[in-house]
């Protein structure tokens, strides 16, 4: 791993030339290091985080229990760097005996990387999940009619029946066509989640959670909130600045199609632009045919791809 810097440094440079809104720099996390070659003697190298998500955590809601994350270090060479690196990884995980039930191989790559995309497409990976990004720009126009219809305003605890209700809908969409996955205790973290989330963001500067009402009725929901990369351990993906990330959003099945999430987000986005934050960011799951639509619609596109091998053993 000597030569680890030199490949950070031309890969952080390819970068910067594919997607400018990529960050400049990033930092590597811990993990174990992974040497390939290519056929002329080139080396390419990477580490590998294993995660463990206990039955409980949050992070089950979405991760596989033993989660294997590999970062990858190419230099120049995105598309035979990563496959070679990849067979590799495979060999590795086949030595130590990878779970063969609810685990997963995971690498996130920069969206516009074409050529590493083909040699993960080829390993058996799927782009299951997107960080995708939106400027600071002003909300689409919305219909008339449609807004003095529905009301949004701020959840306070007193929602907590109905944040909680649309927060498991999404879920459970999301578990079908997405990352996410069903777990036992699902109904009890989101209530515990979200009477955490309610209560900090009724107060100055808290995480604002907002609620679409039809009739009085509660139609719709958006968790959102404010992160600084540089302050975050998970923001690294981001460039310097406050963002505003927007965690779940969910329109009751009866209320699609109609213009409410519409009408919500630009109250979310009217909200951020108020705060001054340098973009706006969340994740997506590109199978999913609700969200791929409505997200772009909204502004949004990809800067990163979370891609994914359920269960480990099946990464080829």
């Amino acid at each position: 791993m000597g030569d680890a810097q030199d490949l950070l440094d031309r890969q952080c440079a390819r970068f910067a030339a594919l997607d400018h809104r990529l960050p400049g720099r990033y930092l590597l996390p811990k993990g174990d290091p992974l040497l390939a070659r290519l056929p002329d003697g080139t080396a390419v190298a990477g580490l590998v985080a294993h995660t463990r998500n206990p039955p409980g955590s949050a992070q089950s809601l979405w991760q596989a229990t033993d989660s294997f994350e590999l970062f990858p270090l190419l230099g120049e060479h995105p598309g035979a760097g990563m496959a070679a690196l990849l067979a590799e990884w495979r060999s590795r995980l086949a030595a130590h005996g990878a779970p063969a039930e609810d685990s997963s191989c995971v690498v996130t790559w920069p969206s516009r990387d074409a050529e590493a995309s083909r040699a993960l497409l080829d390993h058996g990976f799927v782009p299951l999940s997107c960080l995708a990004i939106r400027p600071p720009a002003p909300p689409a126009a919305l219909d008339t009619k449609l807004s003095g219809t529905v009301k949004v305003r701020r959840a306070e605890p007193a929602d907590l029946d109905a944040v909680v209700e649309l927060a498991l809908a999404e879920h459970a969409y999301a578990a079908l066509v997405g990352a996410s996955v069903h777990r036992p205790r699902t109904a009890e973290l989101k209530r515990n989640a979200a009477r955490l989330r309610l209560a900090a963001g009724s107060g100055p500067g808290g995480d604002p959670v907002w609620l679409a009402e039809q009739d009085g009725t509660p139609v719709a929901l958006a968790e959102c909130g404010w992160i600084d990369p540089d302050r975050h351990s998970g923001g690294h993906r981001l460039r310097s600045g406050r963002w505003a990330y927007v965690n779940c959003v969910s329109v009751h099945e009866r209320a699609r199609g109609g213009g409410v999430g519409q009408r919500l987000m630009a109250e979310a986005h009217a909200e951020f632009a108020r705060a001054g934050v340098v973009g706006s960011f969340l994740y997506y799951n590109p199978p999913n045919p609700l969200s791929s639509v409505f997200w772009p619609r909204q502004g949004y596109r990809p800067l990163w791809t979370m891609w994914e091998v359920r269960p480990a053993t099946a990464l080829r």
